[in-house]
């Protein structure tokens, strides 16, 4: 099973409530698992079922609250190695925002996860137009969409980037994930564009480059470069305010 997260399926900005007004699953089972596999999965279904399999808890927390893992902090050992298998049904078939709600319901009642937000001033990227102006074209949404590749969406590994009639606010948010830093749309563009960029990471990650993938070039261009290059855009160096979730306090739940 590939890696797939309710954060990425739904695609939504944090979502904070109180534990008062937070909807809630009806039934949840929660079990240890011991595999050595470190694929995961966190998978919203229609009818109200949420699967989490061979997840930690700040994987699920991710996914709980919409945010992303450099703007998480607090967390002890336990919470990024010991995984889980969870099972969640909800009556009736709630949107997936709702889920995503039930999620946080769900953390604080069976891990007593406590979490507050803070405002800090951290680094940040600023993505402005490169001399030139942009390497790309607006777009329309042309013909018949696929499940895999809608309009208005992108898709992003750690080499590429793809999106078709999608707003920069897509690129910028892929940019941030990437290189743990938020990333500001300061380009001035406001249409719909398509998108390719391709580049060689750093330090690649495992798997990437083996048989089944088209090898990297090992004298390709670095992400700021490809950047410039290939869509005509640059990220500066800059400064910001930045919310980030801090986890108070949890406890490891009990089986069931």
């Amino acid at each position: 099973m590939a890696a797939r997260s309710l954060l990425a399926a739904l695609a939504l900005p944090t979502i904070f409530l109180t534990a008062q007004t937070r909807p809630a699953f009806d039934v949840a089972s929660i079990k240890p698992n011991k595999s050595i596999d470190r694929r995961f999965g966190i998978v919203p279904s229609p009818g109200g079922l949420v699967r989490a399999t061979n997840t930690t808890l700040r994987q699920l927390i991710n996914a709980a609250y919409g945010t992303p893992d450099f703007r998480i902090t607090g967390s002890t050992g336990w919470m990024s190695t010991d995984r889980f298998d969870i099972e969640a049904k909800a009556s009736g078939d709630p949107p997936r925002a709702q889920l995503q709600l039930m999620l946080q319901s769900l953390l604080a009642d069976r891990f007593k996860l406590v979490v507050h937000l803070e405002t800090k001033e951290l680094p940040t990227y600023d993505l402005v137009v490169a001399r030139g102006g942009p390497k790309f074209k607006e777009a329309k949404c042309v013909g018949t969409p696929s499940p895999q590749n809608p309009c208005g969406a992108y898709s992003g590994s750690a080499t590429h980037f793809f999106a078709r009639a999608a707003k920069i606010g897509q690129l910028t948010q892929f940019l941030s994930t990437h290189e743990s830093r938020i990333v500001i749309d300061k380009t001035g563009l406001s249409g719909e564009y398509d998108m390719e960029l391709t580049w060689t990471p750093v330090d690649p990650p495992l798997g990437v480059g083996d048989a089944d993938q088209a090898p990297l070039d090992p004298n390709g261009p670095s992400i700021f470069t490809a950047l410039q290059e290939q869509l005509g855009l640059r990220l500066e160096p800059s400064k910001g305010l930045v919310e980030i979730l801090v986890i108070d306090s949890a406890e490891k739940p009990t089986g069931n």
